[in-house]
């Protein structure tokens, strides 16, 4: 072989003409040639290829006035260039273009000489690098002197930044912008933001560490001129394909007013978060997820700029693990939880809760089925139990151990239900069934009238208490359609969908002798009936025996719509009206008084597919005495009407959304699957802490993920509910009645300009607002401005936000924030 003798042939093909000058040993090809050789692919107007040097030279293709009409475009794996002039050595692999453009990741390289040393490294002269796609690009930094490593690093000498191509007077010694992908150690970069009550403040400084490819640490924390400060602690961790998880240990030091003043507080919180989740494949059968919630109850209300953390006033924490025998039917469930109400400042934890569930088994079944079915191998014996502990405690409060111990309360559930399936009667389907119940309880209290004080005394007694349930019984059930058609409408046939449900049960009274009647006031004629067992960690079962029917009866209701337009079958819609409305009750034969159950109603539709509706409410059928409670005597007996309203609840919601501009384009604002700010949607199972880090800025910050390809979308949601309650020293009852609004929105002013509502929140009861969060973004190609406002709430803010799209720079930005308290 020829010491000059390629590795491989040169292939190319030119659409206008090929010239081959043999005793110069060149190729000349003109009109959209395409030139490869190993991993290089060279696409040209006008391409020159030298056998005697190896040098191919393309050239691009300008108009009688000079202008550029095409460029050459170079490849070889990951280098690819668009240049004026191209000149590559097929024998070094080293070239040399002229005005040439080349992108490394999110990262555009211009320059007006780049030399290719080997095929990973660049070298430019009079460069300009930016995260702008255009020819003209908003904004960049220019160098004399770059080195580019593909995926790596990106070094440049004295560099400036200019925009719009306008030099600014800021001139830095050397510029350093890393390429490669995946997590890298380095410091975080913080905001400045303004907060009336802790004064100018720094917020999000700290450092990023990768320990291992398993094992990563977030330190961030925020410090504020008048001694407010707060630390943030973020391990992380990962496994592919066996679990992944993530901790958050917050502590911050609150300090607000000075010490001479009236209103001068110092509090120091804390915040414990945990997530954890196993992959089902790494062991079958077996889970383990952790999703932990706790801290200090006013730690939430002390967060600046974060009105969802402000109002949640519920803090919970699971802690679970399951085992699930394969080819056995039962599983055990181990469980720990906390709840803390952050107004009453209250916190119960449970631990540890076990659950032993045991499938429906046919115990009477053959193994090998021969013919029909007898009618008693459908007989199933089932169980479900359930044992736990519960402490309950003020964080307030300052007690020792044993008074810890004192709050504590155990319990235990058993159920085991027995049911079979009856071939079924015409129409008619019956499923008789026996259940019977066991609660293990640990307290008794006994309310007593305290005549000296005036006021109800409860007096608790502890020990192993036992209450239990039976119950028999036989349903059926059926369904009836009714369809009325019409011939001259646009309305072509209403369909009624009739589901009545009737059972005949029985329970006899197992528990009458935990229940007693005490005085509830002074005017001696005021009596209530308790159990002795209510306020333990699992309910008491209810008094009296039952021996009648219950009933029931759901609806729905169906419409076919004509349409104009179409024919054949494409003309007829189906629309649903109403999607389910009913009631259900009973009636007891054996009860001596008040024999007519409470009836519960219910509706659910979706009107015109876009109208969410969905209500529900409590009946009693029976008068009330002038203390408000239920007396023996129908509703409707002293004229029309149908009883007493306990509870009531409706909610409306619905959601709006013009057409996209771009159906190829998907929406960037999708709550199910969140994208970057450059718009590629996180898939990695190993970034889920950050992509859900990701979702929580997304919810305080929306002015910064506003997707203008849609023009506009609304979403309003409505609620109201009352419920009628016990008064705090059972002397009657009283009415609370709440009703709120929530708004979302957004449109387009100009393509380009985006006006939003975020988070508006009415309270008809207070008839204020809650929280009110308006913003307006820009979007500037490569740079996005956003400007957001809180005006109430006890928090209230403003920001003003500019920084580019892409991730690479997403440090880069100028931010403004100001924060004032309200209360």
């Amino acid at each position: 072989m020829s010491k000059d003798t390629l590795s491989g042939p040169v292939k190319y093909k030119a659409e206008d003409s090929a010239v081959v000058l043999v005793q110069d040993k060149k190729i000349l090809l003109y009109g959209n040639t395409q030139t490869e050789y190993n991993d290089v692919s060279l696409a040209a107007p006008q391409v020159v290829v030298d056998q005697q040097s190896n040098i191919m030279t393309a050239t691009a293709d300008r108009d009688s006035m000079g202008n550029l009409l095409t460029r050459a475009r170079f490849e070889q794996g990951e280098n690819r260039f668009q240049s004026d002039t191209i000149q590559f050595n097929f024998k070094t692999q080293r070239g040399l273009t002229r005005n040439t453009f080349t992108q490394q990741g999110e990262m555009f390289v211009q320059g007006d000489k780049i030399k290719k040393a080997d095929s990973s490294t660049i070298f430019v002269s009079s460069g300009r690098l930016t995260t702008c796609s255009f020819d003209e690009p908003h904004f960049a930094f220019r160098t004399n002197r770059l080195k580019v490593i593909n995926n790596k690093i990106a070094v440049t000498g004295p560099t400036h930044p200019e925009f719009e191509g306008v030099p600014l007077p800021i001139y830095l010694p050397f510029g350093f912008f890393p390429l490669s992908q995946g997590r890298h150690s380095g410091m975080l970069p913080p905001q400045i933001a303004t907060n009336e009550a802790f004064g100018l403040g720094l917020e999000g400084v700290g450092y990023y560490k990768v320990l291992n490819e398993y094992l990563d640490m977030r330190l961030q924390g925020n410090i504020y001129s008048y001694g407010t400060w707060s630390a943030t602690l973020t391990p992380t961790y990962r496994k592919r394909y066996r679990y992944n998880g993530a901790l958050n240990l917050q502590f911050q030091r609150t300090k607000q007013a000075f010490k001479d003043d009236p209103d001068f507080s110092l509090t120091k919180t804390f915040m414990i978060g945990w997530t954890h989740s196993v992959d089902q494949r790494a062991r079958p059968g077996t889970t383990f997820s952790a999703n932990v919630n706790a801290g200090s109850t006013r730690h939430n209300q002390l967060q600046p700029n974060d009105t969802r953390r402000i109002f949640g006033n519920k803090l919970n924490s699971s802690i679970a693990y399951s085992k699930t025998w394969q080819g056995k039917p039962y599983n055990l469930t181990l469980s720990a939880n906390h709840n803390q109400d952050n107004q009453t400042r209250l916190m119960q934890i449970t631990l540890p809760t076990a659950g032993f569930t045991l499938n429906t088994i046919y115990p009477f079944q053959r193994k090998t089925i021969v013919g029909a079915k007898r009618w008693y191998e459908n007989l199933g014996v089932g169980y479900n139990g359930n044992f736990g502990n519960q402490l309950s405690f003020y964080d307030t409060a300052r007690f020792r151990l044993g008074d810890l111990l004192d709050t504590m309360q155990w319990g235990a559930q058993h159920r085991f239900p027995i049911t079979m399936s009856l071939p079924p009667v015409g129409p008619l389907i019956f499923s008789p069934s026996i259940s019977y119940q066991q609660v293990w309880l640990q307290n008794k209290f006994i309310r007593s009238w305290n005549p000296n004080l005036k006021r109800l005394d409860t007096a608790i007694s502890r020990g192993f208490f036992v209450d239990q349930e039976v119950t028999f019984g036989m349903s059926a059930s059926t369904n009836v359609f009714g369809t009325l058609r019409f011939q001259r409408s646009r309305v072509a046939a209403i369909r009624h969908v009739v589901r009545p449900q009737v059972s005949f049960n029985y329970r006899p009274d197992m528990s009458s002798k935990y229940y007693y009647t005490t005085q509830l006031d002074t005017t001696g004629e005021n009596f209530g009936r308790f159990s002795s067992l209510s306020g333990n960690l699992f309910s008491p079962f209810s008094e009296g025996q039952f021996g009648g029917i219950s009933f029931g009866v759901d609806n729905n209701l169906e419409m076919k719509w004509r349409s104009k337009n179409d024919t054949g079958a494409n003309a007829i819609r189906k629309i649903r009206l109403i999607d389910g409305f009913g009631f259900n009750s009973g009636y007891n034969f054996l009860a001596d008084t008040m024999k007519l159950q409470n009836f519960n109603l219910y509706l659910r539709s979706t009107l015109f597919e876009k109208i969410n509706i969905t209500a529900s409410a409590l009946l009693s059928p029976y008068q009330t005495n002038r203390f408000g409670r239920p007396i023996n005597k129908y509703a409707w007996s002293d004229g029309f009407r149908l009883g007493t309203l306990q509870y009531g609840s409706l909610a409306i919601s619905t959601q709006f959304q013009s057409k996209k501009k771009d159906d190829k384009k998907g929406t960037q604002t999708d709550e199910d699957n969140p994208v970057l700010r450059n718009g590629r949607q996180i898939t990695d199972p190993m970034l889920l802490n950050d992509q859900a880090m990701l979702m929580d800025y997304m919810r305080r910050n929306p002015a910064e993920f506003v997707d203008f390809n849609i023009p506009w979308q609304l979403s309003l949601s409505f609620s109201a509910g009352f419920n009628r309650r016990p008064m705090a020293d059972y002397s009657g009852f009283e009415n609370e009645f709440n009703a709120n609004l929530s708004v979302n929105g957004s449109f387009n002013l100009t393509p380009k300009w985006n006006f939003s509502v975020n988070n508006v929140y009415y309270d008809f009861k207070t008839t204020q607002l809650q929280t009110f969060t308006m913003s307006i973004s820009r979007d500037m190609h490569c740079w996005q401005m956003a400007i957001n406002l809180t005006p109430v709430g006890p928090w209230r803010s403003f920001s003003f936000t500019i920084n580019p799209k892409a991730a690479l720079l997403q440090d880069l930005r100028v931010n403004r924030t100001r924060t004032f308290q309200s209360y």
